[in-house]
């Protein structure tokens, strides 16, 4: 289990961020790893009500305790610059998926979307000095990684970290450009991932938190990620499919299925979920979801409207075990209209067994 200090007041990190042209890690010098830990991976995100420059942000961290140095490599997606989802190549077999419109057990055979620019490499490439510390959090003692990142303009961020079971957390304090955000990290490569056929089959319960912003309102989401219902594939073993039967939250009449969805004649209110390995040499992964019912409202078999295209990275333990994912959603809305930024849909979360 994670040691959690007590939550931070918002007094205090405003206090804090400051001071920080006072405090902040001058220059490079040997530190501790943070956590003990020198590869993480991060998801962040700017997420405010009403904005228009919202972004997220997801990459991996890499800690050089020698030089006291930290550099990123992250993906990034932003309101000021849209980009359309792209297809991944991967249509799932037929041990997985179906042709069947009509199927009440596997999803459609249809080619895994994820957001654009994430079947590429990075395009952000940062480089910053860190520093640890430790600091009075309602009266307890908190060890905090302190980050100043070589930009154009101010970037600093605190994490603080929690230790674990060849594991370790970086739980977000302040951030100079940021809202929100997570980290795990352990020393295991970031080369290193696992197969579809053991993320199906990890035992331990992988748990849901984050925060979405969807038509101009931001909101926490959480729950538990059933992923034991996945199913592996055959042929295209790098996929994991699931048929959600139904739902109650969405893909109803209401919500943009008045000829199809829940409470309709049809009442069809199942979710094809998809999930997909991107890449043998490093952790990325890509979820792909969608109401089967948009899809027959558009007289499509395979939906080309607003799905949910959220980019991942695996949490791989010290041990090499999977342990989750940090991941973003990138989904922009793709129809035009007077305010089209008003319909995308981003969020920053994580799905792991170590929340």
């Amino acid at each position: 289990m994670f040691r959690i200090a007590r939550t931070l007041a918002m007094a205090f990190l405003v206090a804090v961020a400051a001071t920080a042209a006072t405090v902040l890690p001058a220059q490079a010098n040997a530190q501790e790893l943070p956590g003990g830990k020198a590869n993480y991976v991060v998801s962040l995100g700017h997420l405010k009500d009403a904005a228009r420059n919202n972004w997220v942000r997801l990459g991996t961290y890499e800690f050089d305790a020698a030089a006291g140095t930290v550099a990123a490599r992250m993906y990034v997606w932003s309101h000021t610059d849209p980009k359309a989802r792209v297809g991944t190549g991967t249509v799932p077999d037929s041990s997985c998926s179906s042709n069947d419109l009509k199927s009440t057990t596997h999803v459609l055979a249809c080619e895994i979307k994820t957001a654009g620019g994430f079947t590429g490499a990075p395009t952000e490439l940062r480089t910053g000095v860190y520093e640890l510390r430790t600091v009075t959090i309602d009266g307890v003692a908190t060890p905090i990684v302190w980050i100043s990142w070589n930009h154009a303009t101010a970037w600093t961020e605190q994490w603080k970290i929690e230790t674990g079971t060849n594991l370790a957390r970086l739980s977000f304090l302040y951030n100079t450009k940021a809202t929100t955000g997570y980290a795990y990290g352990s020393n295991a490569a970031l080369t290193t991932r696992r197969a579809m056929s053991s993320v199906q089959a990890h035992p331990a319960e992988i748990k849901l938190q984050g925060t979405s912003w969807a038509k101009d309102v931001t909101q926490p989401i959480g729950g538990t990620f059933g992923h034991t219902r996945f199913r592996t594939c055959d042929t295209t073993t790098w996929c994991l499919t699931y048929l959600q039967p139904s739902s109650s939250a969405a893909c109803q009449k209401e919500g943009g299925c008045p000829n199809y969805g829940g409470g309709t004649t049809a009442n069809i209110s199942s979710i094809q979920y998809y999930i997909q390995k991107l890449s043998n040499t490093d952790r990325r992964d890509t979820m792909w979801h969608w109401c089967s019912c948009l899809a027959l409202e558009r007289g499509e078999t395979c939906y080309t409207g607003n799905s949910h295209v959220k980019p991942m990275y695996q949490v791989i333990d010290d041990t090499g075990t999977f342990r989750g994912w940090v991941g973003v959603e990138a989904s922009y809305w793709p129809n035009g209209g007077e305010d089209p930024r008003k319909n995308d849909m981003f969020a920053v979360y994580r799905l792991t067994d170590a929340l």
